[in-house]
């Protein structure tokens, strides 16, 4: 349970707690738990296990909170997300999803132009396959989606991710059987770290050469490279010092860019 730390005398640090009880349900899932707050932040919210479950700035709109308002196991959740964004960021509600897709779908369009060709790898996951349906529709078979079969998927995987993107999405897609590549790599290896390495770089190294292959068969079109991603993952790769490209990035043939999803 998360009790409320009020502060009449500065009532804009509370926003963020507004209109719930003085004591409600929280998820925490970690063992971690800060004892001193920052510079000019005060605490709104304690537990019996962590001082400093809320805390927020003195005079600025800034907060900090150590449980996860998006679980279910955080009943009220919800509402603290709808307090931060439409009452202390101003957010209007007034977002859909069709407006997205369609936003979308143009951008990439004035991105790559009426000829340019796409390359992106696809799992079946969701990130990789609405990046796929998002870039098919916006221009169709120039996009060349790839699946590496690994070995390691599940029992008839690529075949059923191969059926549902090409037969119930459109997207034109080739499945690449390297399972023996995978499999010849990593016999003998115990150390699951080594493992990773060894299914990631096997990976890139693949997805290169069919991307050279695709893009030698497309007569040299092929200048983007889509990456279907987490906005999150977004935000983690960027550089401080400036833009940057450090999302999964692959030495495929000379693109001028990548296209984030």
């Amino acid at each position: 349970m998360l009790k409320k730390v009020l502060h009449n005398s500065n009532p804009a640090v509370d926003a963020l707690f507004s209109s719930l009880p003085d004591e409600f349900q929280v998820w925490m899932s970690h063992g971690d738990k800060l004892l001193t707050p920052p510079q000019d932040f005060i605490t709104i919210g304690i537990t019996s296990s962590s001082p400093l479950a809320a805390v927020a700035h003195s005079s600025k709109p800034w907060y900090g909170i150590q449980f996860h308002p998006e679980v279910t196991h955080t009943p009220l959740g919800a509402t603290i997300l709808s307090n931060f964004a439409v009452e202390i960021c101003k957010c209007r509600q007034d977002w859909k999803m069709e407006n997205f897709v369609q936003r979308e779908i143009q951008r990439i369009r004035e991105l790559v132009g009426p000829k340019g060709e796409v390359v992106g790898a696809v799992s079946g996951g969701v990130d990789s396959t609405v990046a796929a349906k998002l870039m098919h529709e916006a221009i169709g078979t120039r996009f060349h989606a790839i699946l590496v079969d690994n070995g390691l998927l599940r029992l008839n995987e690529a075949a059923q991710v191969h059926e549902t993107l090409t037969g119930a999405l459109g997207i034109n897609l080739a499945v690449v059987d390297s399972s023996q590549e995978f499999v010849s790599r990593l016999k003998g290896i115990e150390d699951p770290e080594k493992k990773r390495k060894i299914i990631g770089n096997t990976f890139i190294e693949v997805f290169e050469r069919e991307a050279e292959a695709l893009d030698k068969a497309s007569g040299g079109k092929i200048e983007y490279l889509l990456q279907g991603t987490l906005y999150p993952d977004v935000i983690e790769s960027v550089s401080f010092r400036g833009p940057s490209q450090t999302i999964k990035t692959h030495h495929v043939p000379p693109l001028t860019g990548f296209i984030l999803i």
